[in-house]
């Protein structure tokens, strides 16, 4: 009778064995991709966005500090704040780089109808159908 109970209660400690085992994992996994995998993806960027600084480039610090790159040393970089000021910072310090080439600013994105609208507006003439003569003038009567 108490081989019985003995089988039953291993076999119920086994099962309660296999499911921390499992919920131990599932916290693994999610700390992996939720913390871990971020982390380790913003740190590779970071690192080249260091390694790709030049002369020239316009950075912000960590501290708030905008500024131009005057020169690249190995571990640090001057920064030319004003006209007569340059400081020097640990490359780590830098927050962001902006090239003076990557100025140009994503354009922002319009609904389909402002788009027609506003190519209609730009070129009447070239409004070859009817109906876009028409919707050009309901959208100038509308306007006035």
């Amino acid at each position: 009778m108490n081989s019985i109970a003995l089988m039953a209660a291993d076999s119920a400690s086994s099962a309660s064995m296999t499911s921390s085992l499992i919920m131990f994992a599932l916290i693994i996994l999610i700390f992996y991709f939720l913390i871990y995998r971020p982390q380790k993806k913003r740190d590779k960027e970071a690192k080249a966005m260091l390694a790709a600084m030049k002369k020239g480039d316009k950075v912000v610090t960590i501290g708030g500090i905008h500024g131009t790159i005057v020169t690249v040393k190995d571990k640090t970089v001057v920064i030319k704040v004003d006209d007569s000021a340059r400081i020097e910072f640990s490359k780590e310090a830098i927050s962001s780089v902006t090239s003076k080439d990557a100025v140009k600013v994503a354009p922002e994105k319009k609904d389909k109808k402002a788009e027609e609208k506003a190519s209609v507006e730009a070129k009447p003439e070239e409004a070859a159908k009817p109906e876009e003569a028409a919707k050009l003038e309901e959208n100038k009567e509308e306007t006035k």
